[in-house]
């Protein structure tokens, strides 16, 4: 991933590592308000040697006391040293357990020891400190007197007597609630980008084409409305989600010029993808500009795009199939009436049969020579086959992916439904895109001045085939049924 891809998740996956970070402060904070407090006292020793009163001899006294204090620092806390200590300050510990309490060090370059000794009571801390450094003194002239007797030629001196110390060492709270806070923000930024790389789901242009290469045809801006009106083309011709599928329209106009079909199966992978919203705003948007479109209502098993449009389904697709009644007596005109639509009908018990007919193949043939555009609202692909016989016998599918609807895996699928009855992915529609945060689709919107206007009336006609083959134009002001609201039927 490129660091604008780790932008872009820390933008999204915000909430995530604010919790853990706050969590990672809070049980730090926990931990060191709740833990003993631990003092030090310290003391400082000076080694110094006898020798001889030259300068030569003063200086390599000096140099063999620098190597020997390197070494005395290191016995500090040996039982040599502690036992001696436990005894006169009667402890019940052992000297294993206070060395583990006493430090020293020897400054580099030095003749000095620094002891520091810790305990949970800044008075015991003093008097181990002190009792320490003058046990040590002790055991070093001890250590260093000659073994045919004289005195050591090493002397240790405690030149800093340890002090009660007044504040703890430990817990450092400060310290410890930013390393907490710290180390929650690692954990955060490591699990917000463990999540969205495990997350599959299609997102964006760049997930789609990790799974396919077909033609992106354009992206729906998400509408929180939908459900109220679903129709946003003709409610709100005006909004960011109508200018979608006007930019939707002028791509599918120039998608595949050498194929001569132009009918479209519009389905998906799975159902709440928004695959017949799409495909009633497309034929609104593709009829507002004077084309000639048809809309099928190719779903047989849950018909919606009727309901939609305000048009009576008691009759349609499915008494044309079975041959009860011609397309023209069917087929309903719905605002200026370059948009003609033909209902599912009645729900069959047999809709894949009936959409795999010969004679629904007659209906898509009559239906591409009257008309310039054919949108066929189909099942999805995954529960059921009815999109894929659909997408052989028409002209190709246009797939309708919902924005984090469905996963990497599952859209793969669908395609490899539709290659296996060699049915040609025309393009894909994104769906559900946001329009902020950091999955944002970018789109460039140009205000309007003035009032809205709608589309100037182009007159009513729907077609029909006459046995000939030719296409022949009715107007549709002599047709049954009651003019709606809004221009429907």
């Amino acid at each position: 991933m490129e660091l604008r891809d780790y932008l872009r998740i820390l933008r999204k996956r915000w909430p995530i590592i604010a919790v853990l970070l706050v969590v990672g402060g809070a049980l730090a904070g926990a931990v060191a308000f709740r833990a003993t407090p631990i003092y030090a006292a310290r003391t400082q020793l000076f080694v110094t040697t006898s020798g001889s009163d030259n300068t030569t001899g003063l200086q390599e006294g000096n140099t063999f006391t620098q190597q020997r204090v390197k070494s005395y620092a290191a016995i500090v806390s040996t039982p040599i040293v502690l036992d001696p200590v436990i005894k006169s300050l009667k402890l019940t510990s052992t000297p294993q357990v206070l060395g583990q309490s006493v430090s020293a060090s020897a400054p580099l370059n030095t003749v000095l020891i620094n002891v520091s000794v810790r305990s949970t009571s800044p008075t015991q801390a003093k008097l181990i400190a002190d009792a320490v450094s003058l046990s040590f003194t002790k055991v070093v002239a001890q250590l260093e007197t000659p073994a045919n007797g004289g005195t050591s030629p090493i002397k240790v001196t405690v030149v800093k007597q340890a002090d009660v110390p007044s504040v703890p060492v430990s817990p450092n709270k400060k310290l410890d609630i930013a390393l907490g806070l710290l180390l929650g923000l690692a954990i955060g930024v490591g699990v917000a980008v463990l999540r969205d790389t495990l997350d599959t789901t299609i997102k964006s242009t760049a997930d789609l084409e990790a799974v396919t290469d077909a033609s992106f045809l354009g992206g729906i801006i998400f509408d929180a409305e939908v459900p109220k009106r679903p129709l946003i083309t003709h409610a709100d011709p005006q909004s960011r989600r109508a200018e979608s599928f006007r930019h939707l329209r002028t791509n599918l106009q120039f998608i595949d010029v050498a194929n001569a079909s132009k009918s479209f199966v519009v389905t998906s992978s799975i159902g709440g993808e928004g695959k017949s919203t799409t495909c009633a705003n497309l034929a609104l948007a593709l009829a507002a500009t004077g084309s000639r479109v048809a809309l099928v209502e190719g779903d047989l098993r849950r018909p919606k795009v009727a309901d939609y449009l305000g048009l009576e389904r008691a009759v349609g697709l499915t008494t044309v199939l079975i041959g009860q009644t011609t397309l023209i007596d069917v087929m309903q005109s719905w605002g200026n009436g370059q948009l003609q639509v033909l209902p599912a009908g009645r729900v069959p018990p047999n809709p894949s049969e009936l959409l795999g007919s010969a004679a629904m193949q007659s209906v898509i043939r009559q239906l591409e020579a009257a008309f310039d555009y054919v949108l066929i609202d189909a099942p999805p692909l995954l529960p059921v086959t009815d999109a894929a016989v659909l997408s052989r016998i028409a002209g190709g599918a246009i797939l309708v992916v919902g924005s984090g609807k469905i996963r990497r895996d599952q859209l793969q699928r669908s395609l490899d439904t539709l290659a296996a009855v060699d049915a040609h992915v025309r393009g894909v529609i994104l769906n559900f895109l946001p329009s902020k945060g950091p999955d944002a689709y970018t789109y460039y919107a140009y205000g309007y001045d003035g009032t809205k206007t709608k589309d100037a009336s182009m007159g009513n006609w729907i077609s029909d085939v006459n046995s000939a083959g030719a296409p022949t134009m009715y107007m549709a002001a002599g047709r049954r049924g009651t003019r709606r609201s809004g221009g429907r039927r």
